[in-house]
């Protein structure tokens, strides 16, 4: 029998990630019985997320050893696994990122993993991303860090470049894309097997098949699309339509990329207001796992969807898992990328560790999007890592977003100034 995890969680204070972990890890029985420690600053969110477990855990049977604290130091040696999802000040400072960019002319969508707000975003996590990876070099050299961290291609960079932590990136957001075939081809989402390669929120469906039958589902999606209201994700089908491949993130992610989204996407930003009022029904249902009222059964601990615990299971069980899309090193993956990429492709995971799977060379056009996204990564990450002003500018006048100097350079000097506290890095 496989020896049982010790899987450290950072970041599981958070009422909405650390939920679904525990979901994951409640509805995998296969590692029942394993060591689970919750990691948070907040002390008050991970007791109540670790009382929570602990009725869970009890209510089950399922033997998980749990713990929590808010020194990950105390807790990482030994760890086989760790689970990182975390964020500087993220709602206040991502309504920054967003607000300046559009004050100077720039009418983004989302401001977040792509375009001049991403720059800064990136720039505040790499120094707890990188201070948490070192503790692992110290403390847990062997243990594969699981990170969901945005922006995730790359924080994945930071770390493949600048430690030598063992890392894979999960994102959720090919999800939205499998959604929209199903609506268009009126099939059910479950049924629908989607293979696709590029980056992280910038893949592209190169297979579309039925799961039960393996038939090939692409000509009767371009058959349906081209009928199918013109209003319904408007920006994905263009795109489709001009490129030959449908890519995976749908219409809000998606816009992130082109400085023409705001032509046929809404560019009011993320919904904060519907983030807050999610927040606060998972709190409901936490305090009501810990005070009696919401049952622990089978509803509860559905499978959230993320692949966290999927990929430890494969990795303990030898079980030759299938990951729909995972962040890693490409090295070949995808032909026509940079070797040093961090892309987003298929795997399967066995005890043999994580395995991408090989796609061949992605159309021109969309190799060239690709490629212009993966060297303003590089400039952004160095410029993080390094506190350099001028990689900073670089990485702004390089955007596809910023059509001005004029307007780059107003962001630099202004979202620098507010980031001050964020960015110890660079220099006073």
């Amino acid at each position: 029998m496989a020896k049982l995890p010790k899987i450290v969680i950072i970041g599981a204070g958070s009422a909405i990630f650390g939920l679904s972990m525990l979901k994951d890890a409640f509805s995998t029985k296969s590692l029942w019985g394993s060591e689970l420690v919750l990691v948070d600053i907040n002390e008050a969110a991970v007791k109540r997320m670790a009382s929570a477990a602990q009725k869970m855990n009890d209510a089950l049977g399922a033997e998980y050893n749990i713990l929590y604290t808010t020194n990950r130091k105390e807790v990482l040696p030994g760890a086989d696994f760790v689970i990182l999802s975390v964020a500087i000040d993220r709602v206040k400072m991502w309504k920054q990122d967003f607000a300046i960019p559009k004050k100077y002319g720039i009418n983004h969508v989302l401001g977040e993993n792509v375009g001049p707000g991403a720059v800064f975003h990136t720039m505040r996590n790499i120094p707890i991303i990188l201070e948490i990876c070192r503790d692992m070099e110290e403390l847990c050299p062997d243990a594969l860090l699981i990170n969901f961290t945005n922006p995730e291609s790359r924080l994945c960079i930071a770390i493949n470049k600048y430690t030598n932590v063992k890392v894979v990136g999960l994102c959720h957001q090919i999800k939205a894309g499998i959604e929209i075939v199903s609506t268009i081809t009126n099939i059910d989402k479950a049924h629908i097997d989607v293979k696709a390669w590029g980056i992280n929120h910038f893949t592209w469906m190169v297979d579309i098949r039925d799961k039960l039958t393996g038939e090939d589902l692409y000509p009767l999606f371009r058959e349906k699309e081209r009928t199918y209201d013109p209003e319904y994700a408007k920006l994905s089908r263009f795109i489709f339509r001009q490129y030959g491949l449908f890519p995976t993130s749908g219409d809000g992610h998606l816009g992130e990329f082109f400085p023409y989204a705001h032509e046929m996407i809404p560019a009011d930003g993320y919904d904060f207001v519907a983030y807050e009022k999610r927040r606060k029904d998972v709190v409901e249902v936490l305090d009501g796992i810990i005070n009696g009222e919401v049952p622990i059964d089978e509803k509860l601990i559905v499978p959230s969807g993320e692949n966290a615990f999927m990929i430890i299971n494969g990795m303990t069980h030898h079980t030759n898992e299938c990951i729909v899309s995972v962040n890693i090193l490409n090295d070949g993956l995808i032909a026509n990328l940079p070797g040093d990429a961090v892309v987003e492709v298929p795997a399967v995971v066995s005890g043999l560790g994580i395995h991408g799977l090989a796609g061949g060379a992605l159309p021109r056009g969309i190799a060239a999007l690709c490629k212009q996204q993966i060297d303003i990564q590089h400039l952004v990450v160095d410029a993080g890592v390094f506190g350099d002003d001028q990689l900073v500018v670089q990485a702004l006048l390089t955007d596809p977003n910023i059509p001005s100097a004029k307007a780059a350079l107003q962001i630099y000097e202004e979202l620098m100034q507010i980031n001050k506290p964020y960015l110890p890095q660079f220099p006073n």
